[in-house]
């Protein structure tokens, strides 16, 4: 999974990288501070696979991992070429989904692009960025389409789905919101529509807000615009967030339960990203590796082995499957055996999150 961070110049972004990648990108109070987008993979912490660690001590741990790209700030011309316009455009465009930090926060010591602190307002100039260049995108496709479809009648459809997208965008609307019935599908999702990709409004609240556990006016804007655009909602202090990204684990945990805080920023931005894309976790372990391995919802028992190896998928057989819960009660693989709660799997089986699961296939 790869999440892009974006924003318009000083909102917190670079910070917000720094926090949750420890990459030291480099964070000022002034626009382009960004300019060649920086990128922090990181791993995505999961107490079930360190209870498996325990349980297995094997000679290698693994779990899933999360890469963060910090993308160059943006500003009103974007889709046109201002500022680092096609450079900004082209990076999203090769994200799973769009972190968006907004500043949730009055400061005279960080200076804002456009004067003032206006939370919906700044989701807008970036909105309407990528929508613009949603609409180029589109309107070349049409024109291609179009002339194809003279000399070949079976692309009348596809122009119609077309033009009917066109329109829904010069409407104003992100093309996520956009119904798209099956057959349809994969003609939208082959067209790299910048507002099609999930979204994460990060709100970025003062270390003060923090402190005081409050949820200002600005939050209140951010969650009532992304409840209408269908998009996730995390509030995050990135300063705090970046100070605390140097302690251990025991020493962060203290420190948010001081604040009466259960998850970092970190944690919840991976919550949300998972949750936006449909993403859950199955495990596997043994002696030589206990591993977290991510998939869709829906996937499959042949294409979750898949993606451990393609001989797993080609020459599956069966999954033996024991949900995480279940082993961590009863304590040991044994005990669940004598239970007979090891499930034995076939085809069909659709994977669940925390499925401890170990694959016979034959090639």
């Amino acid at each position: 999974m790869k999440l892009g961070i974006v924003g318009l110049p000083n909102v917190g972004k670079s910070t917000l990288f720094n926090a949750i990648s420890n990459a030291g990108a480099q964070a000022a109070n002034y626009p382009f501070c960004t300019i060649e987008p920086n990128i922090g993979t990181v791993t995505v912490p999961d107490s079930r696979l360190d209870w498996l660690a325990d349980y297995y001590s094997p000679k290698k741990y693994t779990p899933a991992t999360i890469e963060f790209v910090d993308i160059a700030g943006l500003v009103r011309g974007a889709s046109k070429g201002e500022g680092l316009g096609n450079k900004f455009l082209e990076n999203i465009r090769q994200c799973d989904a769009i972190i968006h930090v907004v500043r949730c926060f009055d400061s005279t010591e960080i200076i804002h692009v456009d004067g003032s602190v206006d939370p919906v307002r700044d989701i807008e100039t970036v909105n309407y960025e990528l929508l613009l260049s949603d609409i180029e995108i589109l309107s070349r496709r049409i024109e291609k389409t179009s002339k194809a479809a003279k000399g070949d009648k079976t692309l009348a459809a596809e122009l119609e789905f077309l033009n009917r997208l066109n329109d829904f965008l010069n409407a104003g609307n992100n093309a996520r919101a956009f119904e798209v019935s099956e057959s349809e599908a994969e003609l939208f999702n082959d067209i790299p529509l910048l507002s099609a990709k999930p979204v994460i409004y990060a709100a970025n609240i003062s270390e003060d807000d923090l402190m005081d556990g409050v949820e200002n006016s600005y939050v209140d804007q951010v969650r009532e615009y992304a409840a209408k655009d269908g998009s996730g909602v995390v509030v995050i202090c990135a300063k705090t967030e970046e100070e605390i990204a140097g302690y251990d684990l025991a020493e962060k945990k203290a420190f948010l339960e001081d604040l009466g805080i259960e998850y970092s920023g970190l944690e919840k931005l991976i919550q949300e990203g998972y949750s936006l894309l449909g993403l859950i976790s199955f495990l596997t372990g043994g002696a030589d590796e206990v591993r977290a391995w991510t998939i869709k919802k829906g996937t499959k028992a042949p294409q979750a082995a898949g993606k451990i190896h393609s001989d797993f998928e080609r020459g599956f057989i069966r999954a033996e499957i024991v949900p995480f819960e279940t082993l961590k009660e009863l304590g040991s693989m044994q005990a669940c055996k004598e239970k007979g709660l090891i499930r034995s799997e076939g085809k069909d089986y659709v994977m669940k999150d925390g499925d401890v699961t170990l694959f016979r296939f034959n090639v």
